[in-house]
């Protein structure tokens, strides 16, 4: 009997076939964040003859792809003597920047003061609240109103004693973290065989750095900005830096911007082309992700998605298209799988038919 459970177990393991590396984060949670999964999305890579290939973000310690700038946030200020012990770090964030910081402040003994927007999902301040963190739900304002959730934040930290505004809009630590981490881990994991990139931009750290590594590796990899409506970024790109418009609005959160940050303006000349996905698609994307690929994700890397598709489509058959997975859907599945709220968006009629049936909220 024992005989034929080993049998059994070996036959199992070997059907399995997976490769395995021991992780092991010496230092704490700081040291977990980064080294994500790069998931290859199956029937979408088949039905288009590109491999289309996700970064699993929401695996990160804090659940997205902040972590990686939160993290290094709060390590270059300790580096630089911005911060000290037991002091406190600010930030105007749409949630997900703020959960991150939090996580590594809590690891590191500070403490932690949110800004943003009252708009954004309720389950985001909640976790912010659970992990601790002062937070400042403000009414959206644009970034040249003194009231803007990022100017308030700012003006908080300056009249804190040891205090650290981490300004991720415009601090180029966030495009580093991705100089130094996301690019370097995509780049490996496909063994260098990557012909194009793409995500969404919100501070544009993520987009920038990855870009401005894989470019370094390689300059014929094509790397395309990824907007929603709302977004000024797309126009930019279109006219080579001439147009800022911008009209209408997206559901999806903490992307869209209404200015040119100072993390974009480093690499931006980078980008090869800008795709706007109407938010019609990234919904049926979202569910479609869901339903087919077994992938529980928000709007963000929904969006991205239908990007990197968009992206395959003007590469030779077998390219390599890689976008972010940003985050899960969990902190959004009280709207997103809403259908009243779906129907107050104009969004539930964007779903196909057969996929309607993972919107069981009301």
């Amino acid at each position: 009997m024992l005989k034929r459970l080993f049998s059994s177990t070996k036959g199992a393991m070997e059907s399995y076939n997976a490769s395995f590396e021991p992780l092991f984060a010496s230092k704490g949670l700081t040291s977990a964040v980064g080294n994500t999964p790069l998931v290859k999305l199956n029937r979408i890579s088949d039905e288009i003859g590109r491999n289309i290939y996700g970064k699993a973000e929401w695996m990160n310690p804090g659940g997205s792809v902040k972590d990686r700038a939160a993290l290094f946030f709060i390590e270059e200020a300790e580096k630089r003597g911005l911060i000290k012990p037991g002091g406190t770090i600010v930030e105007g964030t749409a949630g997900n920047t703020g959960i991150g910081l939090a996580h590594v402040a809590r690891s590191k003994g500070y403490n932690v003061v949110i800004y943003m927007p009252n708009t954004q999902a309720p389950s985001k301040i909640q976790t912010l609240k659970l992990l601790g963190c002062e937070v400042y739900p403000v009414p959206v304002v644009p970034f040249d109103n003194p009231e803007n959730f990022n100017h308030q934040a700012k003006r908080h930290a300056e009249r804190l004693e040891n205090a650290y505004w981490t300004n991720q809009f415009d601090n180029l630590d966030n495009r580093m973290a991705h100089i130094k981490m996301t690019g370097p881990e995509i780049y490996k994991q496909l063994q260098g065989k990557v012909h194009a990139f793409t995500c969404s931009l919100g501070t544009g750290g993520t987009w920038c750095g990855t870009s401005r590594y894989l470019k370094t590796q390689n300059p014929e990899i094509k790397c395309y900005v990824a907007e929603p409506p709302g977004s000024c970024v797309y126009s930019y790109v279109k006219t080579g830096g001439k147009s800022l418009e911008r009209s209408g609005s997206s559901f999806t959160e903490g992307i869209g911007q209404g200015r040119i940050t100072n993390n974009v303006a480093q690499d931006i000349e980078l980008a090869d082309d800008a795709f706007l996905i109407p938010d019609e698609e990234s919904i049926a994307m979202l569910y479609r992700l869901l339903d087919e690929e077994g992938i529980y994700v928000g709007g963000t890397s929904a969006l991205n998605v239908v990007a990197a598709v968009r992206a395959a489509k003007l590469l030779p058959e077998q390219s390599n298209i890689v976008t972010i997975l940003a985050d899960s859907a969990h902190k959004y599945s009280d709207r997103i799988f809403s259908k009243s709220w779906l129907q107050s968006k104009n969004l539930y009629e964007a779903i196909p038919d057969k996929l309607r049936k993972y919107a069981i909220l009301d």
